[in-house]
């Protein structure tokens, strides 16, 4: 025989293996969005007690996930997913963002994350002014424009990093027509 058997089987064992693990991060990832999901609905319902029920689980979930994606791309968008939930939770409970290292995320997928949390915050200053929380409307806009203030020392290239702090000017501008229009009414 001119090729190695036994190397072709000791090949297939490791493509199985493969595909198990990256089946295994797959279902991993999938639970971690839809935990951060639940996360952020449970905080756009005002529930903390829910949204913290969901975080300890989430918790567990991420030190289940490996960091290497296995040629899926889901493991990187559950971090980012988990970034954004967790860094709204801690806007919403103690008014303040995370850093990236106390929840244990590489730079991009916490850059990522903020993007994605500034459509939260966008949402989140929206509902306040319907329910005449116009503080809380205020300190989204703040905090929306504190974030794109330090997206600006950034020379992102084209990817989806620039593309999601795109969003963050259009999430801005929107929060800023809400504090002008708060301002306006509270004038009359």
């Amino acid at each position: 025989m001119i090729l190695d058997q036994k190397e072709f089987k000791e090949i297939a064992k490791h493509l199985e293996d493969f595909e198990k693990k990256r089946e295994e991060q797959i279902a991993k990832s999938r639970e971690v969005i839809k935990l951060s999901k639940q996360i952020i609905y449970s905080l756009h319902r005002n529930d903390l007690k829910e949204a913290e029920k969901y975080v300890l689980a989430i918790k567990k979930e991420m030190k289940l996930l490996s960091p290497k994606d296995y040629d899926t791309g889901m493991v990187s968008v559950a971090f980012q997913e988990y970034g954004e939930a967790l860094c709204f939770f801690h806007f919403v409970k103690e008014k303040k963002i995370p850093t990236a290292k106390a929840l244990n995320l590489d730079p991009e997928s916490y850059l990522m994350g903020l993007c994605d949390l500034t459509g939260e915050l966008m949402r989140r200053g929206v509902n306040a002014v319907i329910k005449k929380d116009y503080d809380e409307a205020i300190l989204c806009k703040d905090t929306v424009d504190e974030i794109y203030g330090a997206f600006l020392a950034f020379d992102f290239r084209n990817g989806e990093l620039r593309k999601k702090f795109d969003s963050i000017k259009w999430n801005l501008k929107k929060l800023e027509d809400v504090a002008y229009d708060i301002k306006t009414k509270l004038e009359k």
